[in-house]
């Protein structure tokens, strides 16, 4: 006897469905560095980790910091807490950060120091207290909160390398795209490469999103784009996706514009999160009649409060309204944000009525 195939379950986690394509009268909302030094919890457990990177590798730590926005506000997802720069420390590159100014790094300029960096197999050996994060969370977040993996874009994580910091205009990276293609292109292969094992171990200890953050990807222009931005989200949307059907992935091409547009057909990825560069209107019209679009209310409103966010916040939610939406911030929360304020956008989101 031939027993029928049954129809795959669809989600019942409102980000997965909004994810899916399905439009919900209510969008579902997280918020991007929603574990952060905003919340005095946080500020108390990175006291007792000691610094940021011990708090990054530490599972059980990193696990709480990521609780905690769950536990006070009851966000319908929670972001891995870690950093971006993770990856490049793990192919070799030292990694140490200034109290007040952020990151450093040892720096790569050339194809002799590609060459020096790690094979990328070898990254589990320093990221696996990230992947025990993962599987602490996937067993004790709500069964209603959807977890989410991520990883920084191999653009944005070769400016890092490449300048050893952050910079105004990702200058020493153009420049080292210009006159060193060959070794820059190798630079962006392997962190391409890395970032798929990365998320795709991610995956496997229990995320069932990831999203791939480029930072910086507004700095490129023209064909640059389509090379450095779009196709490395395509080559890892398409690597996870055969190794993990179904696997929903959020691509941030922040500040990339007119870029936005067909970004999600592109490259495959389910959902287009946009940055407050642009309107929300204008993203309802040109990005979000391809799928689903993730934003984009600005993080200002945060730190400001008042019947501006009241009303900002609205307006981001009746312009996505049409289509399949995950309420978020344009940019990451900033520290100076007042934690009530963000009590009161979720509270504008739930409530909102046209």
């Amino acid at each position: 006897m031939t027993v029928a195939a049954q129809p795959a379950q669809a989600p019942s986690k409102t980000i997965l469905r909004a994810l899916a394509g399905e439009v919900l009268p209510t969008p579902p909302i997280w918020m991007m560095r929603q574990a952060g030094r905003y919340l005095p919890e946080y500020r108390a457990t990175r006291a007792q980790a000691g610094d940021f990177l011990s708090l990054c590798y530490n599972p059980e730590l990193a696990a709480e910091v990521t609780l905690q926005p769950i536990r006070r506000y009851g966000f319908d997802a929670a972001i891995l807490f870690a950093d971006i720069l993770l990856v490049p420390q793990a192919l070799g590159a030292e990694l140490w950060f200034v109290t007040g100014e952020g990151p450093r790094l040892s720096t790569i300029t050339d194809a002799q120091g590609v060459g020096a960096l790690k094979p990328v197999e070898a990254i589990h050996d320093t990221l696996g207290p990230v992947y025990e994060t993962v599987k602490i969370l996937s067993r004790a977040l709500p069964a209603e909160t959807t977890l989410i993996g991520f990883a920084g874009a191999p653009w944005t994580v070769a400016t890092y390398m490449i300048a050893g910091r952050g910079t105004p205009d990702q200058a020493p990276a153009h420049k080292m795209r210009v006159e060193a293609p060959e070794a820059f292109d190798a630079l962006i292969d392997r962190i391409t490469q890395a970032t798929i094992e990365y998320l795709s171990m991610q995956i496997d200890a229990g995320a069932e999103v990831v999203k791939i953050f480029d930072s910086w990807a507004g700095s490129l222009k023209g064909d640059a784009f389509e090379r450095y931005a779009l196709e490395p989200a395509k080559t890892i949307t398409a690597a996870l996706k055969q190794r993990h059907p179904g696997i929903p992935v959020i691509a941030f091409p922040r500040e990339a514009g007119e870029g936005y547009i067909g970004f999600a057909r592109a490259t495959g990825a389910d959902c287009v999160a946009i940055d407050n560069s642009v309107t929300p209107e204008w993203a309802a019209a040109h990005v979000q009649c391809e799928g689903c679009v993730q934003g984009n209310l600005a993080s200002s409103h945060m730190v400001t409060g008042g019947p501006d966010l009241v009303a900002a916040t609205e307006r981001v939610v009746r312009a996505f309204s049409k289509g399949p939406h995950i309420f978020n911030l344009g940019h990451g929360i900033t520290p100076d944000a007042d934690p009530d304020n963000v009590a009161r956008m979720i509270e504008t989101v739930r409530n909102f009525k046209e």
